[in-house]
């Protein structure tokens, strides 16, 4: 087994390139440092240093690596693809630069981040639906022959690939060679699904994780009510691996069993949290990771 273990700006609270309420930068990349952690992901666009140089030069003085980052848009939308494709390019250029390996792709929320108003459907027809899929090996084309980038989709709660059977059809009808999974185990818990189950059968489409757990309870008062994501994060609905729903224990057995090789990165959405928040909490997290044997 070879677990790289990372963390992201997600787990600081951060979710959009600048914002007063976020964790400054500067402060992040000290941190995650500092908490234990030899990878990072690079979070939305703008928030970590634009200049490569720049960013280059904080993460080599912190120790610090790329494993990837994100683009997310409307993917069944043909008026969004402007938009991903500016966001593919330029993230893409940053990762190869950085010597990273992975491009994480995701569909944006249907609902209203702030309100939980819904914007769309919150499932696809037949055509849209094709749409998704065409557009995520467009995107996995890109990522691969311009910037030699391995694209792993990220079901995300709120979004057209999110439930069981959703992730299913996406795996069913995506090409392996070109399309992996990057795989949630707080995403998945979220809905309901079974992490430990789903990584011992989908294990050969997953080379990188994004691990974190949620509050059981909270989870079923956000079904029962109908609370947005947004809200739901700002209820603490994740958790810290130590004490949430997912069973880690088991989880890392599972890793063990198929000789996992790949990422592991912690993210703990917390949006948003008071600047002294996710210090202590990243620190005891990766504490525990590495108590139990992963990474």
């Amino acid at each position: 087994m070879d677990v790289r273990v990372g963390s992201a700006p997600d787990s600081w609270g951060v979710w959009f390139p600048d914002d007063p309420k976020q964790t400054p930068w500067h402060r992040f990349m000290d941190e995650i440092a500092e908490a234990g952690y030899e990878w990072t992901e690079l979070g939305p666009y703008g928030y970590l240093p634009t200049d490569l140089s720049t960013l280059r030069a904080e993460l080599e003085k912190r120790g610090l690596k790329v494993s990837g980052t994100f683009a997310m848009d409307h993917l069944e939308d043909p008026a969004s693809w402007g938009t991903l494709e500016e966001q593919v390019l330029g993230a893409g250029e940053s990762l190869a630069s950085l010597g990273a390996e992975y491009l994480v792709l995701i569909d944006d929320v249907y609902t209203d981040l702030f309100t939980g108003e819904s914007q769309r459907p919150d499932r696809l027809d037949e055509s849209e639906w094709k749409r998704l899929i065409d557009t995520t090996h467009k995107v996995a084309d890109i990522a691969r022959d311009r910037f030699g980038l391995q694209l792993v989709y990220h079901h995300h709660a709120d979004t057209h690939v999110d439930y069981d059977d959703q992730i299913e059809a996406f795996l069913e009808q995506t090409d392996p060679s070109r399309v992996s999974l990057c795989y949630d185990t707080g995403h998945h818990a979220y809905r309901g699904g079974d992490p430990v189950d789903f990584m011992r059968r989908h294990h050969e489409r997953i080379p990188y994780l994004h691990l974190k757990s949620i509050d059981a309870k909270i989870r079923e008062r956000v079904k029962a009510e109908n609370i947005p994501f947004a809200t739901a994060v700002g209820m603490d609905m994740f958790v810290e691996p130590s004490e949430g729903a997912v069973d880690f224990l088991a989880f890392r057995d599972v890793l063990r069993d198929i000789d996992y090789s790949g990422f592991a990165i912690v993210e703990q959405d917390m949006y948003p949290a008071s600047f002294d928040k996710p210090f202590p909490i990243a620190k005891r997290t990766r504490a525990y990771l590495r108590e139990i044997g992963i990474g």
